[in-house]
């Protein structure tokens, strides 16, 4: 299994990224808001219509070094630029 910590990957500053629903970066994004732990992962098109908008869910393992960084961003824009989370209160 690959490893899901931002160390393991090096970000490109000058980047940039896909921001389509589903996609890495958007689902990084996803999971800073709603407060979830990092686990890499997007939707991406699949031929039986599974998934988000019948997108197919692409796992760490099935990702490349590239879609690992790009979800990572999208994670740590949220932290860094807004900071902002879901309030579950």
């Amino acid at each position: 299994m690959k490893s899901i910590l931002t160390a393991n990957v090096m970000r490109n500053k000058e980047a940039k990224y896909d921001e389509r629903h589903g996609g890495p970066y958007d689902r990084g994004a996803a999971d800073s808001w709603y407060i979830r732990p990092r686990c890499p992962h997007y939707y991406g098109k699949h031929e039986n219509g599974e998934g988000l908008n019948g997108q197919k869910r692409v796992g760490i393992d099935e990702m490349t070094k590239a879609e690992i960084e790009e979800y990572h961003a999208g994670y740590d824009d949220n932290e860094a630029g807004t900071g902002c989370h879901k309030d579950y209160s």
